[in-house]
């Protein structure tokens, strides 16, 4: 995030802390998102709902879809006895003796909508947190506020408003399935970890 500053300094007699102040605060670079040296997995996963993609599978015929929470998180051969009944396109385990329990579907391709959360979080949230800036700034110049403090301070609040909206996403919905799998109806959020890879980095 980079902004420029517009302040009026009503007491100048401290014009040499002002100046190392200022030269202080506009080395100072704001980033707030998934960082890749973080989590390589998730920095993927933000990806893809922020801008939606359609996975084809790349060495099987088809992509193994859990419909059943007995599969969340888990694949299909970790299921000992599973196997495809005849005509049909899913993969189940058997139930009883004339009977099977669908665990997945197979499917050609899935398509994960967009979904934005940086972007619009960013867009939703900037003229605030310019505001916010432009309230503390005098006192960030003069040495009322240290400003290291003042950027972590700035990023922190960013980074918190990022996940808020993050949260607050609920279109495009999910499927009936994926919600009966997850035991959610939250489109981002599952496990947490997406929510909690949000921060923020001054440098």
């Amino acid at each position: 995030m980079r902004k420029k500053v517009g302040v009026t300094i009503k007491d100048t007699n401290n014009m040499d802390q002002i100046a190392r102040n200022l030269n202080k605060l506009n080395k100072k670079r704001i980033k707030v998102g998934v960082f890749g040296d973080d989590d390589a997995e998730m920095v993927m996963i933000a990806r893809v709902h922020e801008y939606g993609i359609t996975i084809k599978p790349k060495n099987a015929e088809a992509l193994t879809i859990p419909v059943n929470p007995k599969a969340k998180g888990k694949k299909a051969s970790d299921f000992p006895g599973i196997f495809r009944p005849k005509g049909t396109d899913v993969l189940a385990i058997p139930k009883g003796k004339d009977d099977f329990e669908v665990l997945f579907v197979l499917v050609k391709s899935v398509t994960i909508p967009e979904r934005s959360f940086l972007r619009s979080g960013y867009d939703e949230n900037i003229d605030y947190i310019n505001e916010k800036i432009d309230s503390m700034i005098e006192d960030v110049l003069t040495g009322g506020i240290d400003p290291d403090v003042f950027a972590d301070m700035i990023g922190l609040e960013f980074a918190g408003l990022i996940q808020k909206k993050l949260r607050s996403v609920s279109d495009p919905p999910n499927s009936p399935i994926t919600i009966n799998v997850k035991g959610s109806s939250n489109p981002l959020i599952d496990t947490g970890h997406l929510v909690g890879a949000i921060r923020h980095e001054v440098k």
